[in-house]
């Protein structure tokens, strides 16, 4: 029929169908003369193991030879156009086909027009190469030229578009957390806040993040206004979960401007290790007067509910703060209280006579003057606590000084510091002379300063290691060349007399002064571990037994009335570190664990049943008989004091020793803590932020 179906016999199409079938038997009998060696080159595939080589087999239903079936006919070549080859270079012999799991569907150009499919794998073509050598050896020459210089194999074009995505939008960044980070860059960077608004800072935001905004220096404000705030609400509500809290203080004054500082410290309960927050680093106007000093003291207490729950003061010995307390201390309050209610009582008979007052004349009282005057209740200071690091300088400084009414001692001593002084101060005003001391020593001379505490310890420990280091005569050739005196053998001993017996004084301040191990009970034995050793040192001296008498009276009329404070023995008995340890004198110790045994009684110590309701006041004044439901306190304690362990977990095991022992140990011996917050105060408060307002600031 003609292929157009119009019932009319077709010439041309009749002889195109007649050819088309001579060619097809043509076909058929080429591939089955050339069956046996394809069977042969599928059983050498499958003995490999190795080559992924196939093709389209079938049996012909009389169990002659396999015959090869092209299932891929030649209109394939749609695809190959589309797809990227995977190995260019050998597209002159090959063809790729498609993808059939994790292979490549390659084929074999030299075999037409039999057409052969091999697999190779993604990231090899050596099932290529073993085709060539058993079906094209005379090729093979031509492959390996081909494949002789290493060639990458193009990746395919969608996996190229997926990675140059990942690696352009590697990671997006919000507004939120861009404003955040530059936040954190200006405070803890202490930079000025108009550094925002500077060409470079913006430049380098947005070379980072091209879609970034930056914020304005106002905004940038008010950020930092929302983040104190933030940070007020967290230290408040920490400080609102414990019973005791201890704070520093003291005042700085720079650039014609003058602050107070507050820092608050406590002990976990559950951790029982030591938590600090700064509260406040205000600005102070006017003379720093006891009663500003109250004032500012009772604002900060307030501001933060901690009132109530503050169980020590620590400051300098400065005048202004000794003072305050004493007149608005919790000590002098009671007193006065007292005294007040002893007068009041005595003058209850005279109020017997109220009905003969008849015709009496009445005085005249100014108002004004009763509410002006001070009578020690405007306001309410905590217990308060003398910072042992500054009465420890005030003994190696002041007291010090005192063992020059020794002729002896005062002839070397003048004689060696004036010397070293000539020597510091000469490195400290020319540059010239410290290059030749580093030149010479490897390193600098330190210099004393009075308000830094051991300076001069260190400025002489210094100058003997050099000497130690370099010998004497580096020494003595650098003072020929500053043109200074030398020092002689005596005055060399003296020194290293002197750093002998300043060694411990240097160490006790050391750790006095820590704030994240340091407590209340390290204070006592720290002195008299240091009383002890300085009788140690004592003996085998020539010249600084004078320094060392000198300091032990310091050391007895600055420290001699904490000695015997109950309070503070007992804080030291309630540290496993120390127990009863730390000192050899019973009367003392009997003092600590008496004070002890009292306030273990105390129902706020008390660990009982939870379960059993205080809302009754029958309950209340009859708890005492449930009281055998209770571990006794003083068992406890006894428990304690035998047990071996110096860990401050021993305490968990003691419930009511440890609740006493964190109220007493929650203060700090030394106000280290709030110099240490001046110091950051001093970077915060730089000059490039003199102009900033006291708002800003403190929150900063």
């Amino acid at each position: 029929m003609c292929p157009r179906g119009q019932g009319k016999a077709c010439p041309a199409g009749a002889a195109l169908h007649v050819e088309k079938e001579e060619e097809v038997r043509d076909r058929r009998s080429e591939e089955v003369g050339s069956a046996g060696s394809m069977r042969e080159e599928r059983e050498e595939t499958e003995g490999g193991g190795s080559t992924t080589e196939t093709a389209m087999e079938a049996r012909a239903p009389t169990g002659g030879p396999p015959v090869i079936i092209d299932d891929h006919p030649d209109d394939s070549g749609e695809e190959d156009n589309v797809a990227v080859h995977p190995w260019p270079y050998l597209q002159e012999m090959f063809m790729y086909i498609g993808m059939k799991d994790s292979s490549y569907r390659m084929k074999c150009l030299l075999c037409l027009p039999k057409v052969t499919e091999i697999l190779a794998f993604k990231n090899s073509p050596s099932n290529l190469k073993k085709h060539i050598e058993r079906k094209h050896v005379h090729h093979l020459k031509k492959y390996e030229e081909l494949t002789s210089t290493k060639r990458k194999r193009v990746p395919e074009t969608p996996t190229t578009s997926i990675k140059q995505t990942t690696l352009v939008n590697t990671r997006t960044v919000s507004q939120r957390s861009i404003d955040k980070a530059i936040v954190t860059y200006v405070v803890q960077g202490l930079r000025p806040f108009h550094v925002v608004e500077e060409q470079p800072f913006q430049d380098f935001v947005k070379e980072l993040q091209p879609n970034a905004k930056i914020m304005s220096r106002l905004t940038l404000r008010s950020m930092i206004d929302d983040a104190s705030r933030g940070m007020k609400r967290a230290v408040t509500e920490a400080m609102r979960r414990v019973d005791h809290i201890a704070t520093t203080t003291d005042c700085w004054s720079v650039r014609r401007r003058s602050f107070i500082g507050v820092t608050a410290h406590w002990i976990d309960p559950n951790s029982l290790k030591r938590c600090s927050a700064a509260l406040a680093c205000k600005q102070l106007r006017g003379s720093h007067t006891f009663d500003v000093l109250a004032s500012a003291l009772n604002d900060i207490h307030s501001e933060f509910e901690i009132r109530g729950k503050i169980v020590r003061t620590t400051t300098d010995n400065g005048s202004n703060f000794i003072k305050a307390f004493n007149i608005f201390g919790e000590d002098e309050n009671n007193n006065a209280i007292g005294s007040d209610g002893d007068h009041d009582s005595a003058s209850q008979p005279g109020e017997e006579e109220e009905d003969q007052e008849g015709d009496e004349e009445v005085e005249c009282v100014d108002v004004s003057a009763l509410l002006t005057e001070d009578d020690g209740l405007e306001f309410q200071l905590p217990k308060h606590q003398r910072c042992a690091c500054h009465l420890l300088n005030l003994i190696a400084t002041v007291d010090a000084m005192k063992a020059t009414s020794n002729e002896g001692y005062k002839k070397v001593y003048r004689s060696t510091f004036g010397k070293c002084s000539a020597l510091w101060n000469k490195c400290g005003k020319s540059t010239l002379a410290a290059e030749m001391v580093e030149d010479a020593c490897s390193l600098q001379l330190l210099r004393p300063n009075s308000t830094r505490w051991n300076s001069l310890f260190l400025a002489v420990e210094r100058l003997l290691r050099i000497i130690k280091e370099k010998g004497e005569g580096t020494i003595r050739v650098i003072c020929t060349d500053l043109k200074l005196p030398m020092f002689n053998p005596a005055e060399l001993a003296f020194l290293a007399e002197y750093a002998t017996v300043m060694s411990p004084v240097a160490q006790a301040t050391n750790i006095l002064q820590a704030e994240a191990n340091a407590m209340m009970g390290w204070l006592l034995p720290t002195i008299n571990l240091l009383t002890v050793k300085l009788d140690r040192v004592k003996l085998p001296l020539k010249y600084c037994k004078p320094l060392v008498n000198a300091l032990q009276v310091g050391i007895i009329n600055r420290f001699g009335h904490m000695s015997g404070e109950p309070e503070l023995i007992a804080a030291a008995i309630l540290l496993p570190k120390f127990r009863t340890m730390w000192t050899k004198d019973e009367a003392t110790i009997k003092t600590g664990t008496d004070y002890i045994r009292q306030h273990l009684d105390e129902p706020s110590l008390q660990i009982g049943d939870g379960s059993r309701s205080t809302s009754s006041e029958d309950d209340d004044f009859f708890s005492a008989l449930q009281s055998s439901q209770i571990q006794d306190g003083a068992k406890q304690l006894d428990g304690y004091l035998a047990c071996s362990s110096d860990h401050m977990d021993l305490l968990k095991s003691f419930p009511a020793v440890c609740k006493l022992s964190v109220k007493l140990n929650t203060p700090l011996p030394a106000s280290a803590a709030c110099e240490r917050l001046f110091s950051i105060a001093g970077l915060v408060f730089s000059p490039r932020r003199r102009i900033v307002p006291e708002k800003s600031w403190k929150r900063l």
